[in-house]
């Protein structure tokens, strides 16, 4: 009988030791936070396009802000231009 040991149990302890979290509530954060970094490009961008334009963002404040955003991921995304950025949306 072989348990299987979850691929980020050190850092879900680690996460149970300097947090109040439990083990479930610990994997279920380092989870959602692997999905967050997880998704395509393509799908940040339509989807933080989104969230902006329904905020009031113009166009021409949104495309900047997400090409920062973009640097700043965990994994970071290939640099993109504006209008890279605006095909992903537009086609």
């Amino acid at each position: 009988m072989s348990t299987q040991r979850h691929p980020h149990e050190d850092l879900i302890a680690h996460l149970t030791r300097t947090t109040a979290l439990g083990p479930g509530e610990a994997a279920r954060v380092v989870a959602d936070v692997l999905i967050y970094f997880g998704e395509p490009v393509d799908d940040y961008v339509r989807r933080r396009h989104g969230e902006l334009k329904s905020k009031g963002f113009s166009n021409d404040k949104i495309f900047p802000r997400i090409s920062a955003e973009l640097s700043g991921r965990r994994v970071a995304a290939p640099e993109l231009s504006l209008r890279q950025l605006r095909r992903i949306v537009y086609g």
